[in-house]
C-alpha cells in the first residue's frame, strides 16, 4: 500500500491494546540573532518551504495529516452529547444581571470569618480574597481608591524595575482613578454593586475593554483596528462594579506558551525573576500571583490560561467551549478558544465565572449548552469520585517533583473523600497535538491574514513569524484531516467519562522555564519547552472540555506545581467543587511570591 495508511474507525479501536508514545519533538532552540537570522531562511519561497516539510515530516505531521485515511466524517468545531444534570448545584439565569449571578455564587461559599482571613492573625502568608476586600471597604478601614493608589504607585514603579516587569500593556492613571473614585462613593452611600464592586482586575490586551484598542501585545493591531469597545465578558464585570487595571501583557496575538515578548518586555515569573510565567497569558497571571490584582480575564486556547496559572501558583479555568460569550476579543471567531478567569483562590474563580458566563447566542443554537450552576460549597459533598488517571503520560514530566506531589494529592482525595483513581488510557494523543496544531493555527491565519497580506506580518516577532510560516504550509486537505480526528478525539474521551468523573494531569511536564538573556531582545522559540508545557492541556481546547489548574505545591527549586482536571462538558460546577476540595487539601503555608504586594494592608 506504500505511504499508504488506514485508521481503523474509533468505535473499534482496542483500548487495552493502546501503548504510550513519548514525545520526541524535533525542531531547533533558537533566541537572539540566530532566531533572527534563522526567519530570513524560513521565509524564503523555496527553502523555507523545504525546512518547514521536513520538521512536519519528522514530527510525524505528514504521515498523520496527508498518508492517513481517517474513517470519520469531520468535526469542525466542538460538539457534545446530551449531557445528566449535575447534582447537589444551584441554577444561574444565564439571562439575568451578571449581579445577581454573582449573589448566588456567595450563596454557594462556606461562611466569611474575617478574623481567619487576616494575614497577620495567621501569621503565614496568603492571598487576600475578594471577600476580604469587599469586608474592608463595607467596614471601612480601607476605600477603593486608598487601594487604587497603592496599586498605581506600584504599577508606575515598575518602569524603573531591573529587570523590567512589564505586567501591563496598557495603563492609564487616570482612568483607574476615575473608576475608583465611582466605587468609593458608592461605599460611602451603601450601595455597591455587588461582592466585586471596588475590586481590581486585568484584562489581557487581546479582550476589549474601553477605552483601549484590543491590539494582541502587537505593535501594529491598533492602527488596524479602531473598536474600543468592552467585549461581553468585560461589560458584564463592569455592571458588579469591577475597576479595570488595564490590558495586560500577553505572548504576542496568544501565538506562545512561555509570555516573551520583544515588543513590550518579557514578564516574570512573580516566584522567581529568572523565569517565565509561561503563556499567553502572562500578564493576568502574574498580576494576580504578585498580589497587585484580586483577578484577571485570560484566554485559552492552547492552554493560555492554564500554563501560566500553574506556573505562577495561582488558579485558572478553562470553561466548556461556547460557555462563555467570546464577542469583543480578538479570537471570537476560533473554536479552541475561550475566555476564563485567573485568580488566587477557587471561591474569587467562581466569583468572576459567574458574572460573565453566559453564551452567545448563536453558540445556544448550535451547542445547546446544559443551563450553568454552581456547587454549594456550604456543604462537603465532594465523593466518591472516579478520577482517571493515565499513569504512563500522568509520569512523563520534566521533573518528578511535579508527579509526585500530583500523586500525593490523589491519595489524599482518596483518603479524605472517598474518591477512587481509575487507570485509564486515551489513545491518539500525538495525533490530538498535531489536530490542535493545525486548527489553532489555521484560524489564526484567517483571522490575521488581512493583515498579513497588508504587509504587517513583519511586524510580527520572529517567533510568531516562524509560526505563521508553518500555518501557511496547511491544506485545506490538513485542515479536514484534523477535523476528523477531532471527531474521533471526541469519541475516546467520552468513552473514558462513561468510567470517570474526571481526567487528572499534571498542568505542564515542567515548572517555570529560566528566561534566557539572549531571548529577551529578539525572542526565543523552543519546541522542546513547548512540549512540556503543552503536554496535558490539548484536550480541553480541541475538545472544547472544561478543565482547571489548582496549585498544589512547589518544586525542589520552590516553584509552583498545577494540578489539572478535565470534566464532561458544561460540568464547571463539578469541577469546581472538586478544585474547591483540592485547595483544602492544600491548605498550608502557601509560598510568599518573592514579587509580592500587598495592597489590602489596613493596619
Amino acid at each position: 500500500m506504500g505511504k499508504k495508511r488506514i485508521m481503523p474507525p474509533a468505535k473499534d479501536i482496542d483500548f487495552s491494546a493502546v501503548k504510550y508514545e513519548y514525545e520526541d519533538v524535533q525542531a531547533p532552540h533558537l533566541t537572539g540573532f540566530t532566531l533572527k537570522f534563522f526567519i530570513k531562511i524560513i521565509e524564503a519561497p523555496l527553502i523555507g518551504q523545504a525546512i518547514i516539510h521536513h520538521l512536519k515530516k519528522q514530527n510525524g505531521m505528514v504521515e498523520t495529516l496527508r498518508n492517513t485515511v481517517i474513517p470519520e466524517l469531520p468535526m469542525f468545531k466542538p460538539e457534545f452529547p446530551p449531557q445528566d444534570p449535575e447534582p447537589n448545584t444551584l441554577l444561574l439565569d444565564e439571562d439575568g444581571k451578571p449581579e445577581d449571578r454573582v449573589e448566588t455564587a456567595l450563596k454557594c461559599l462556606p461562611g466569611y470569618n474575617p478574623a481567619v482571613s487576616s494575614n497577620s492573625e495567621l501569621n503565614m502568608f496568603r492571598y487576600w480574597k475578594i471577600r476580604d476586600f469587599a469586608y474592608a471597604y463595607r467596614s471601612k478601614f480601607v476605600t477603593p481608591s486608598v487601594v487604587a493608589e497603592r496599586i498605581i504607585a506600584v504599577i508606575e514603579d515598575f518602569n524603573h524595575k531591573k529587570p523590567p516587569q512589564p505586567l501591563l500593556i496598557t495603563f492609564d492613571a487616570e482612568e483607574v482613578r476615575k473608576q475608583a473614585v465611582a466605587s468609593t462613593k458608592r461605599f460611602e452611600e451603601g450601595t455597591p454593586l455587588s461582592i466585586l464592586d471596588g475590586i481590581f482586575v486585568a484584562i489581557k490586551d487581546d479582550i476589549g475593554l474601553y477605552p483601549f484598542i484590543a491590539k494582541g501585545a502587537t505593535t501594529w493591531m491598533d492602527e488596524t483596528r479602531s473598536t474600543n469597545a468592552d467585549a461581553v465578558s468585560v461589560s458584564r464585570l463592569r455592571s458588579c462594579g469591577v475597576i479595570f487595571v488595564g490590558k495586560a501583557n500577553m505572548h504576542e496575538v496568544g501565538m506562545g506558551t512561555t509570555g516573551n515578548n520583544p515588543n513590550y518586555g518579557t514578564t516574570r515569573n512573580p516566584h522567581a525573576l529568572d523565569r517565565y510565567t509561561g503563556g499567553s497569558s502572562s500578564g493576568p497571571a502574574a498580576i494576580v500571583a504578585c498580589g497587585l490584582c484580586s483577578a484577571a480575564l485570560g484566554t485559552d486556547g492552547g492552554g493560555s490560561i492554564r500554563i501560566p496559572s500553574s506556573l505562577c501558583g495561582v488558579v485558572g479555568l478553562k470553561t466548556t467551549y461556547g460557555r462563555t460569550d467570546m464577542t469583543g476579543s480578538l479570537c471570537d471567531s476560533g473554536t479552541v478558544e475561550i475566555i476564563g478567569p485567573i485568580a488566587s483562590s477557587v471561591e474569587d474563580v467562581m466569583l468572576i465565572y459567574a458574572a460573565i458566563l453566559g453564551s452567545s447566542p448563536a453558540e445556544r443554537i448550535c451547542l445547546k449548552p446544559a443551563p450553568p450552576c454552581l456547587p454549594n460549597l456550604t456543604t462537603n459533598e465532594t465523593g466518591p469520585l472516579k478520577l482517571g488517571k493515565y499513569t504512563e503520560w500522568f509520569n512523563d514530566v520534566h521533573s518528578m517533583d511535579i508527579s509526585d506531589k500530583c500523586e500525593d494529592i490523589l491519595n489524599q482525595l482518596i483518603k479524605t473523600h472517598g474518591c477512587e483513581v481509575v487507570e485509564i488510557v486515551i489513545p491518539e494523543l500525538h495525533k490530538m497535538r498535531t489536530a490542535h496544531l493545525v486548527t489553532i493555527g489555521s484560524e489564526t491565519l484567517s483571522s490575521l491574514n488581512p493583515d498579513c497580506e497588508d504587509g504587517k506580518d513583519v511586524r510580527l516577532t520572529y517567533d510568531v513569524r516562524i509560526n505563521m510560516a508553518l500555518f501557511r504550509s496547511f491544506g485545506a486537505s490538513d485542515y479536514v484531516a484534523a477535523q476528523r480526528l477531532r471527531r474521533r478525539l471526541m469519541h475516546h474521551h467520552m468513552e473514558i467519562f462513561k468510567k470517570v468523573d474526571f481526567i487528572v494531569t499534571p498542568t505542564t511536564g515542567m515548572t517555570a522555564p529560566q528566561i534566557p538573556a539572549s531571548a529577551l531582545d529578539f525572542g526565543e522559540t523552543n519546541m522542546q519547552v513547548t512540549g512540556y508545557l503543552m503536554r496535558f492541556i490539548i484536550a480541553a481546547n480541541l475538545l472544547g472540555l472544561p478543565a482547571i489548574s489548582v496549585p498544589v505545591g512547589y518544586d525542589k527549586e520552590g516553584l509552583p506545581i498545577g494540578l489539572q482536571l478535565i470534566a464532561r462538558p458544561w460540568n464547571e460546577a463539578s469541577l469546581l467543587r472538586l478544585a474547591s476540595a483540592v485547595e483544602e487539601l492544600c491548605g498550608g503555608p502557601r509560598k510568599r511570591p518573592s514579587s509580592f504586594y500587598d495592597v489590602l494592608k489596613t493596619d
